[in-house]
């Protein structure tokens, strides 16, 4: 008698999970046959959101990069902003030229980390775009806002320029400065301290270090860019135009 009865339990047992096991298995067969069936439209945009972007346009303005200029994968160009020739953008900096014109001039370089923006206009009544002529070694993690850095400067990594600043050529600001409004710094002069304030004259043989080096950065970026094919990625999307055309050549 208990034995009669535990094998007809375990048979109801049996027989039930076969039964979930053949409605599991019904279910995904039919999500399967569903997303076959549900095709995306044609007309849909596609975008892609595995990375940021590097070229952000704002209206009119189109962020300018020199073919030989250097601007790491991870960095953020904003509207009106020009990197020139030789010149290059390290990781993680942002450059928003949506108030005012940024540029950063021939064999001058951004490092890690910085912030470059400019406002409407300056206080001081100089211009507000913010320039970086040739020869500028900006620090890592430092702030620039509607300043002008003359030829052959060093600016310390995590100084900060406020609007109207001015750094004349040749000098040298040490790391942690900050710029007030409508500050200059004369040219051949080391400054320091928040706010900067006047350290001593260099020498000669100092100025002369300034732009090389510019150009070991410069040495070094090349380095960096050879990692990247040389005339982008343009021709593929050519080429999937000329396959889905059927142009053969």
């Amino acid at each position: 008698m208990a034995t009669s009865i535990a094998a007809r339990f375990s048979r109801k047992v049996a027989a039930s999970a076969f039964s979930g096991c053949r409605n599991v298995i019904g279910s995904r067969s039919f999500v399967t046959e569903a997303a076959k069936m549900i095709s995306p439209s044609s007309d849909r945009v596609k975008w892609d959101y595995r990375g940021q972007r590097k070229i952000i346009p704002l209206g009119q303005w189109v962020p300018k990069v020199a073919v030989d200029a250097y601007v790491a994968p991870n960095v953020v160009l904003a509207g009106q902003v020009t990197v020139n020739d030789g010149a290059s953008v390290w990781n993680g900096c942002v450059l928003r030229g949506d108030l005012n014109k940024i540029t950063v001039g021939f064999c001058s370089n951004v490092q890690e980390r910085c912030v470059i923006h400019a406002a409407w206009s300056s206080p001081t009544g100089l211009p507000a775009e913010t320039s970086i002529e040739r020869f500028v070694t900006i620090g890592a993690y430092s702030l620039l806002r509607s300043c002008t850095i003359e030829p052959e400067c060093i600016i310390g990594q995590h100084s900060i320029l406020m609007e109207g600043s001015l750094v004349e050529t040749h000098s040298i600001l040490e790391a942690g400065s900050v710029v007030p409004p409508g500050r200059r710094i004369p040219t051949g002069e080391l400054w320091a301290g928040n706010p900067a304030s006047f350290v001593r004259v260099l020498t000669h043989e100092e100025t002369l270090e300034i732009p090389k080096l510019a150009v070991a950065i410069n040495d070094l970026s090349k380095e960096h860019f050879s990692e990247f094919l040389p005339y982008s990625t343009a021709y593929l999307e050519v080429e999937k135009l000329k396959k889905s055309l059927g142009i053969t050549i």
